[in-house]
């Protein structure tokens, strides 16, 4: 089955990622992708769909589906290097990834993102991403 990246999400304050279960009175039911368990991210809480998000480049603005799947290439639909790595090996791993990605907006914290959504998104067989008339 083919990933929908709208209904992938980060919560802020919350480890990992979530898949959209159902909608509720009082928000959403999201299920985490790392132990499974299911909650309710209410209106007050910071949800980031990975659909909406963007990598800078030199040129333009990314998106994740498609910086995953350079990764999903460079380690070829393996897992990618830990997200606890040291600065150095977040940035050899980024131009590895993304040659031309923009060195003054892309944080180390982005780095550490991107490589521990990957991983989370691989172990759960998830790189498979829905073109975009699909969703």
């Amino acid at each position: 089955m083919k990933t929908d990246l709208q209904k992938v999400f980060s919560i802020a304050g919350y480890p990992g990622l979530f898949i959209y279960v159902s909608q509720s009175r009082n928000g959403v039911i999201v299920e985490s992708l790392l132990d499974k368990k299911r909650m309710c991210a209410g209106p007050s809480m910071r949800v980031t769909t990975l659909g909406d998000v963007a990598m800078y480049t030199d040129k333009e603005e990314l998106p994740l589906k498609e910086v995953f799947e350079k990764i999903k290439n460079v380690y070829n639909g393996g897992k990618s290097i830990d997200h606890k790595s040291d600065n150095a090996t977040l940035q050899q791993f980024m131009a590895g990834v993304l040659p031309d990605y923009d060195r003054d907006r892309v944080y180390t914290s982005h780095m550490k993102k991107l490589a521990e959504w990957y991983n989370i998104l691989q172990a759960n067989n998830m790189l498979e991403f829905v073109e975009e008339e699909e969703s």
